[in-house]
């Protein structure tokens, strides 16, 4: 079976490497010229190193490396005052941490789990062909690629689900967002500890990613996305939105050059009730698009890559193993994109078709029990 996965970012990737695992012929094209670093960090949940874990093990043992494992939580007000202080308890609960970690970091670990010849920069898709046999890929400039099985791994503009859903563009939540990665000395600032300040329609996150490094990240609602993205546009904007906010946040701001600020919108996609047409199918971003209030994009990309592939691996045919796959992800993703819109504020109809009451009842489940189903995933 030869499969394309368009897309190299963390979840094209780590399909790419469980398919290998399984002894499937891999090629992975992305638009990009070059994998670069980007100014984020993320947060590696209990699922998604479990996930990672049934992949190849040697990959969260890397990551543990190069990251820091989250071990107290602090929620405080815009102007410090500590609302909770608590040590987290996601080892002894689910058997992994949840790790903070550079974005970089987590991409270049997954690179290196791949042989370079697999992977194809510089190659934007322009259209899918599915007339006859098997798909046959355009890319902008670039030959034709025939595949078997085509992956659209190609986050939330992804250029395959319009090819096969078409259904426009994503949907912006109201909330504008922005993030960066600092080298950061000050006296609240401690080693595996996240800090949340919130206040306002507001809220300010600070991440240990590990190495010495600060990630921070920050939202507020906003009427629409500016048309300016120049970076001292960028920079006044969070200045502004987060100004009179208790230390450290004033000193992350000032410390962060305004050039590697990034600024994006907060935007999700409509739930899907199937993700494939014929031997095409979806992953990650590109199938169930969330806001982030739950940091569940990666993770949730890293249990599709690990149960696609044995999907790929159990079924007889591809039409089958694609029908295995959306079987056991659409419902819990779809739970999972219920509860971060509620979290995220985002208004979503409850009696959508695509939501049936047991879907609903789980997104709304109590916050305990709801982290023991999602963190709980057991691949």
């Amino acid at each position: 079976m030869d499969v394309a996965i368009i897309g190299g970012g963390l979840g094209g990737l780590a399909t790419a490497i469980a398919l290998r695992k399984q002894g499937i012929s891999v090629q992975i094209y992305e638009r990009a010229r070059e994998l670069r670093a980007i100014g984020a960090g993320l947060t590696v949940a209990p699922n998604g190193l479990k996930a990672l874990s049934a992949i190849d093990p040697a990959i969260v043992a890397r990551l543990l490396e190069l990251g820091s494992q989250n071990r107290r939580f602090q929620l405080r007000k815009a102007g410090g005052e500590l609302i909770a202080a608590l040590a987290t308890t996601y080892m002894d609960r689910y058997g992994q941490p949840a790790l903070n970690i550079l974005w970089s970091n987590l991409q270049q670990t997954l690179v290196g789990f791949l042989p370079a010849d697999c992977i194809h920069l510089n190659h934007r898709l322009i259209g899918i062909e599915r007339a006859a046999g098997n798909p046959a890929l355009h890319f902008d400039g670039r030959d034709p690629v025939a595949a078997d099985l085509v992956v659209g791994a190609d986050g939330i503009n992804s250029a395959v689900r319009q090819a096969i859903i078409n259904d426009g563009p994503p949907r912006y939540a109201g909330r504008l967002s922005w993030r960066g990665v600092i080298r950061c000395q000050h006296p609240s600032l401690l080693p595996d500890e996240v800090t949340f300040f919130a206040g306002d329609g507001k809220n300010f996150a600070v991440f240990d990613v590990g190495g010495g490094l600060t990630f921070w990240s920050a939202t507020a609602l906003w009427p629409e996305p500016p048309a300016s993205g120049d970076a001292a546009a960028v920079r006044f904007r969070v200045t502004e939105a987060f100004a009179g906010w208790t230390p450290p946040i004033p000193e992350i701001l000032a410390a962060t050059p305004p050039e590697e600020i990034v600024e994006r919108p907060i935007e999700d996609r409509a739930p899907l009730t199937h993700w494939s047409s014929g031997p095409v199918t979806l992953l990650g971003d590109a199938a169930h698009a969330m806001v982030p209030s739950l940091g569940q994009g990666a993770n949730t990309a890293f249990e599709d890559a690990w149960e696609l592939s044995q999907s790929l691996a159990s079924q007889p045919t591809i039409e089958a193993a694609l029908l295995h796959y959306e079987q056991s992800r659409i419902p819990r993703t779809l739970v999972i994109h219920a509860r971060s819109a509620d979290q995220g504020s985002r208004y979503y109809e409850a009696d959508n078709e695509v939501f049936s009451r047991s879907i609903l009842e789980q997104a709304t489940a109590g916050q305990r029990e709801f982290e023991d189903w999602m963190y709980g995933y057991t691949p």
